[in-house]
């Protein structure tokens, strides 16, 4: 199932953002947007928008689905 690879994935790269005083939550997958929530240091860091484009959603899309879109909810 999608969702739970989404799921994984997103477990696989919390420790890279953790880190860094931040953290990644899942919230939603609708087709293929997947919505997150960055948290910690991560909720107000000026590179997050970076972090979330350029690893988060490069990871998914390597590893899970080279369509998906990822969006930060704050």
């Amino acid at each position: 199932m999608l969702e739970d690879k989404v799921r994984q994935a997103i477990q696989d790269i919390r420790p890279a953002l953790q880190n860094d005083g931040g953290d990644i939550e899942f919230v939603s997958l609708a087709g293929k947007n997947v919505t997150v929530r960055l948290v910690g240091a991560c909720a107000g860091c000026p590179m997050s928008q970076m972090t979330l484009k350029g690893g988060v959603e490069r990871y998914l899309r390597n590893f899970v689905d080279p369509h998906l879109t990822v969006v930060n909810e704050p």
